[in-house]
Formats: C-alpha cells, structure tokens, sequence
C-alpha cells in the first residue's frame, strides 16, 4: 500500500481510537456516515446549472465534504480488514470488462443498453 495512504489510515485510526470512537464505527454506523456525508456533498450543487466553473468559496465546501466522504470510506475499509487500493484496483478491472473501450467512448450509457 503506499506510503501516505497508510499514513492517512494510520492517523484516521489514531484520531477515532484518541477518542474512543471504535465502540460507534461499526461497518452499518459507517456506511451510513457515508451515505449521508454523500447527500451533504450533493447539497452543493443542488439547483446549480451543469457548470464546471466553481468559485473558490465553494471549491473548499466541496473540498470538505469530498473528504468526509473518504475519511469514513477508508475508516470502514478499516473495520472490514478490505485493502482499499486493491478493492478499487479490482472494481476497476471489472468496469475495463463492462465498458470496453470501443462500446464506451463517448458514451454514458449502462453497460448493460451499450
């Protein structure tokens, strides 16, 4: 595993054992952190024009969400014992076979209407 993100992992479990959390992280009380960290980074953009120009102020909102999102992500793989770089590594190796290049270039469509 790289050397930061197991860094970043080591000073996730650090923070939460500090403070006596692992009694809260069960894996259904992080997937919901999870969910919701996700609504709140969708309340960004709700009402908001497809646009990809984002001023700065919101960026940051953005930013902390976004990273919400990843702390409880990697604390969950935590909990679960799942490596979280060779898990994405896996799924993505399984999207190269769903979405082969030739069907999906250019295309949003399911795998399963290409």
């Amino acid at each position: 595993m790289n050397q930061n993100f197991k860094k970043l992992q080591n000073r996730i479990s650090s923070f939460c054992k500090d403070r006596d959390w692992d009694q809260f992280h069960s894996p259904k009380n992080l997937a919901i952190s999870i969910s919701i960290e996700a609504a709140e980074l969708l309340e960004n953009f709700q009402w908001e024009k497809d646009n990809l120009e984002i001023e700065d102020k919101k960026k940051e909102r953005i930013s902390q969400e976004i990273a919400d999102v990843l702390i409880y992500s990697i604390r969950l793989c935590e909990v679960l014992d799942l490596d979280p770089i060779k898990i994405s590594n896996n799924k993505i190796d399984k999207n190269e076979d769903k979405y082969p290049v030739n069907l999906s270039k250019g295309n949003s469509d399911k795998y399963t209407d290409l």
